[in-house]
């Protein structure tokens, strides 16, 4: 596995995590027959929070980025996208233990969803998450805090 390390998002990292999540959606999207080149990137540039955002780094450069964003009811992981060639290293599952180790001390249960027939499905079961719920589009996990 790289080195990585993430930190703290900060406005001007809005326009790499919406071409990045452009290049990594779309063929899920296409695959669903919901690919729009606009909304793909509008729909980040609408959500983007940096005070909830993390940019993941490999070498110092922009490898991705992922969100944890507070809810009543626990935290919603949001916008977790890693750059193609760096898929499959470990990386993703690094950070989503780590970011899930900070939900555990809080007592803090974690949901998600995930596009149909993703590969990133498997990675959320490995660490825990189960799906609550489906629509044509999406699958709805949760993450209960770890004993």
């Amino acid at each position: 596995m790289a080195d990585w390390n993430i930190r703290a998002a900060s406005p001007a990292d809005v326009e790499a995590a919406v071409e990045l999540r452009a290049v990594v959606m779309r063929p899920d999207l296409e695959r669903l027959g919901r690919y729009d080149e606009h909304r793909v990137r509008q729909r980040l540039r609408d959500r983007f929070d940096p005070a909830h955002t993390w940019v993941i780094e490999v070498a110092d450069t922009f490898a991705g980025c992922v969100a944890l964003r507070p809810a009543e009811d626990g935290h919603w992981l949001e916008h977790f996208y890693l750059a193609p060639h760096l898929q499959g290293t470990g990386i993703g599952s690094g950070v989503l233990r780590e970011l899930l180790e900070r939900c555990d001390r809080g007592g803090f249960p974690v949901r998600l969803n995930v596009l149909r027939g993703s590969a990133a499905r498997r990675l959320y079961e490995r660490h825990g998450f189960v799906a609550e719920s489906e629509d044509p589009v999406d699958v709805f996990m949760v993450r209960h805090v770890s004993a």
